[in-house]
């Protein structure tokens, strides 16, 4: 028996894994949520979530730092540790 090979057509609206893939987080959302965050939730031994609030993303000073960017902030959070004043970590949701 004989097989034939299957070819999807171009327009087939199968989306590449690199079409899907988000763009590097730059480093000024990095710094401004460190700058600006107005909410912060301790999760233990040192380490504190960091966060910009809706309305603080409205704000002028925010505004004027981010632009474009400001939503991607919202999504953004910073693990913090607080003994070494250093980031842990750098989170961004979907």
């Amino acid at each position: 028996m004989a097989y034939r090979r299957f070819r999807l057509p171009r327009s087939s609206g199968v989306l590449e894994p690199a079409a899907l893939e988000r763009p590097a987080l730059p480093g000024s959302v990095v710094d401004a949520v460190l700058r600006f965050h107005d909410e912060t939730q301790d999760q233990g031994a040192g380490r504190t979530l960091l966060r910009l609030s809706p309305k603080r993303l409205r704000t002028p000073e925010v505004k004027a730092v981010l632009g474009k960017l400001a939503s991607r902030a919202a999504n953004v959070a910073i693990l913090w540790n607080e003994d070494e004043s250093q980031i842990i970590r750098v989170l961004e949701a979907a």
